[in-house]
């Protein structure tokens, strides 16, 4: 059964917000309440060949973003948490795809439907959605935590196998808490960094059910991690590891899927990465990824955008090396580049340079570039993408 599905009314979308002030407004008095958020304005432009077109389409958007993030804390051992994302778009992309709101929708629900919408025509929709909605009891040793949570199982920096519950894309750089999951979480602490952990997410069906164990431990300079249990009609056995080599930060993870089912196809996903920061403030970071359901043939690049996410498939090709470099040019202007290549049929490139400028106290100002790239004879882009940030913390 789903719940909340508001989406064929105007005013309805902002009745989740509405509920969320009116609850803030009768608490206003209590000091185990607080709130905080931030308001976003993001333009993109974005510039794509399709062949077998030889002139770029140009898409022109814009994002107006509000985030409101309550906790009240009714007592020494209870947390209660209501994140709410509240969307209004104006663009081209509206105007064309007419599935827009439920495109929307299914990135920000899982079996409860705690979001709603509205789309003209003309160019505007509006989109609320409640991506946190949890109870966390913890006492001594042990913490329980029930309801619509993040449950990050991932050490790596930028791919993560491990995370089965609500994999993410790194290059969607516009939404910093990536996605939730309706569950069930079970934690027991025990010694340095240690711990075991049950999860189990609610589901209409077997194929879309995921319950796993994952067990924590530490052990000299080193953090490990190994989990067991079933992901989306798939047994998953993984594990990954977090320490140093020398002063270097040294990250890996790697997962097994196995299908339930004979007309499915075993996988491997397996990622490390080491880091560094030097004593100039520069951060450097090099990574690899191996995704067997990956290709190493596919010509498209536009794949990108039409991956099925998930923590067996988290980057359309079989081998990517990535690079990431951050240097902060001022006190106030920082700097940053990501480069993914993988090797193949059309040798594709990811490059993602990347501004940002305090403009003043809670206040910042981005300017990012996203250029996929295949080899043809030459080199050529079939999508950019640029995108100027404004965002005010409260």
């Amino acid at each position: 059964m789903k719940f909340l599905s508001y989406k064929s009314c105007f005013l309805r979308p902002f009745s989740l917000t509405i509920t969320l002030l009116l609850f803030v407004n009768c608490a206003t008095s209590a000091q185990s309440l607080t709130l905080k958020g931030y308001v976003k304005s993001l333009q993109s432009v974005v510039f794509f060949r399709v062949p077998p077109l030889t002139e770029s389409i140009m898409l022109n958007d814009q994002l107006l973003h509000n985030r409101l993030n309550l906790r009240y804390y009714p007592s020494d051992k209870w947390t209660l948490v209501a994140e709410l994302r509240n969307r209004a778009f104006i663009g081209d992309q509206v105007q064309l795809d007419p599935n827009f709101i439920e495109t929307l929708s299914r990135g920000s629900d899982d079996y409860l439907d705690l979001s709603a919408g509205y789309r003209n025509k003309k160019g505007y929709a509006l989109h609320t959605a409640l991506d946190r909605l949890y109870a966390d009891f913890a006492s001594g040793n042990w913490e329980f935590r029930l309801g619509r949570q993040r449950i990050n199982w991932g050490i790596g920096t930028t791919w993560n196998p491990n995370d089965i519950f609500n994999a993410y894309n790194f290059t969607d750089f516009d939404y910093e808490e990536r996605p939730g999951s309706d569950a069930i979480r079970i934690r027991r602490y025990f010694g340095i960094a240690s711990s075991i952990e049950l999860a189990a997410k609610a589901a209409e069906d077997w194929e879309s059910f995921s319950g796993a164990i994952l067990l924590k431990m530490h052990s000299g300079t080193y953090d490990w991690q190994v989990l067991a249990g079933v992901a989306e009609n798939h047994t998953v056995l993984g594990g990954g590891w977090a320490g140093n080599l020398g002063d270097a930060s040294f990250k890996g993870e790697l997962a097994w899927f196995l299908p339930l089912e004979e007309s499915g196809e075993s996988s491997l996903a397996l990622t490390m990465g080491i880091d560094y920061t030097f004593e100039n403030q520069l951060y450097l970071n090099g990574g690899f990824l191996f995704n067997s359901l990956g290709s190493s043939s596919q010509s498209d690049a536009t794949n990108l955008f039409a991956l099925e996410l998930s923590a067996r498939n988290l980057y359309p090709y079989k081998y990517s090396v990535l690079t990431q470099a951050m240097y902060p040019i001022t006190p106030l202007l920082n700097s940053g580049l990501i480069v993914v290549y993988s090797p193949g049929k059309s040798n594709a490139l990811f490059l993602n340079p990347v501004l940002t400028y305090s403009i003043a106290e809670n206040w910042d100002l981005d300017f990012v570039l996203q250029i996929f790239l295949q080899k043809e004879d030459i080199y050529r882009s079939p999508v950019q993408a640029g995108f100027l940030r404004t965002k005010w913390s409260f």
